[in-house]
């Protein structure tokens, strides 16, 4: 995979809160759902174990942290919880799970940018409790430790207050960070919601099911495959910006499709190629995209801005 720095400019790492496989353990405790492939506990464990790490007392640690450290610290309050979801972290670039944990790496030189969505599907089956609460204490945690300004922050929730996080919402809002971002930035993204599993359409999933999202909409404007957000977000985004995910939901460990995983279960000792990573799919989205294949495709739902 000697080019696929030039086909995946941008250095990502995400944060899952489960593997691909398994639901996440951040829905409510409800028999049913007509809301697809959900399963679970309330409680926003992914996040909030994180928090848990990160930001105990709303202080940040007294010592540095390195993705290895974060990562079984999680597995390791999750699993005192009695839940059975092994965090992963993935990542466009073969790195060290000792390097020193950070969403703002040493070095930086530009501007702070987020998109944030919470989804608790409010007056739908599969109700969530949790979402909005992840998205609120993360943009406390942010702008408190890391100084994001809020002017830089896009937040999505069916809230009543923020504009709600339907799929050309989220879309156009991955987009315009996308657009906005330039080299020496910082971007974390945040989505805490029902993740799903869908047929393959492509043939590039080793498993046979694309891993989605499930925007507020997706009974009329379907889900976001990990295909869309591979596309649209993962390889235009420029090369020299630093992208920070969290994904807290079902699901979720390959959402991404970045080439790169490591498993937070204490048997990893380092980051190794994805199990099925598609590299020829990659450079032919690259290819498509080259030859006009449009970026900015998606159009808000409300009046074209977002905040």
């Amino acid at each position: 995979m000697a080019d696929l720095a030039s086909a995946i400019p941008s250095e990502f790492r995400m944060i899952s809160g489960c593997e691909d496989e398994q639901t996440s353990a951040d829905v409510s405790n409800v028999a049913s759902f007509q809301l697809p492939d959900p399963a679970g506990r309330a409680g926003g464990a992914c996040t909030s174990t994180l928090l848990n790490i990160l930001y105990a007392d709303k202080r940040r640690p007294a010592d540095d942290m390195s993705f290895k450290d974060v990562l079984l610290k999680m597995r390791g309050i999750l699993d005192d919880k009695g839940f059975t979801q092994i965090p992963q972290l993935s990542s466009s670039r073969l790195l060290d799970v000792d390097t020193k944990f950070d969403i703002t790496p040493d070095g930086f030189s530009g501007t702070k940018r987020a998109v944030m969505i919470g989804i608790n599907y409010v007056g739908q089956n599969g109700e969530l409790a949790g979402c909005h609460n992840d998205v609120l204490n993360m943009k406390e945690y942010l702008m408190d430790v890391h100084e994001f300004e809020e002017e830089n922050m896009t937040i999505l929730m069916d809230d009543g207050v923020h504009n709600d996080p339907t799929r050309n919402n989220i879309m156009y809002a991955y987009q315009k960070i996308v657009r906005d971002s330039q080299p020496g930035d910082v971007v974390y993204l945040h989505y805490s919601g029902h993740g799903g599993k869908l047929q393959d359409q492509d043939g590039d999933e080793a498993d046979g099911f694309d891993e989605t999202l499930i925007p507020l909409d997706y009974q009329n404007s379907g889900q976001i495959r990990d295909d869309d957000l591979l596309k649209y977000l993962v390889i235009p985004m420029q090369a020299g910006v630093f992208v920070t995910s969290i994904m807290d939901c079902c699901h979720s460990g390959t959402v991404l499709d970045l080439p790169y995983n490591f498993r937070g279960d204490g048997e990893q000792d380092q980051m190794q190629e994805s199990d099925g990573f598609d590299y020829d799919n990659v450079t032919n989205l690259v290819g498509a995209i080259a030859v006009g294949a449009p970026v900015m495709d998606a159009v808000a739902d409300e009046c074209c801005t977002i905040s």
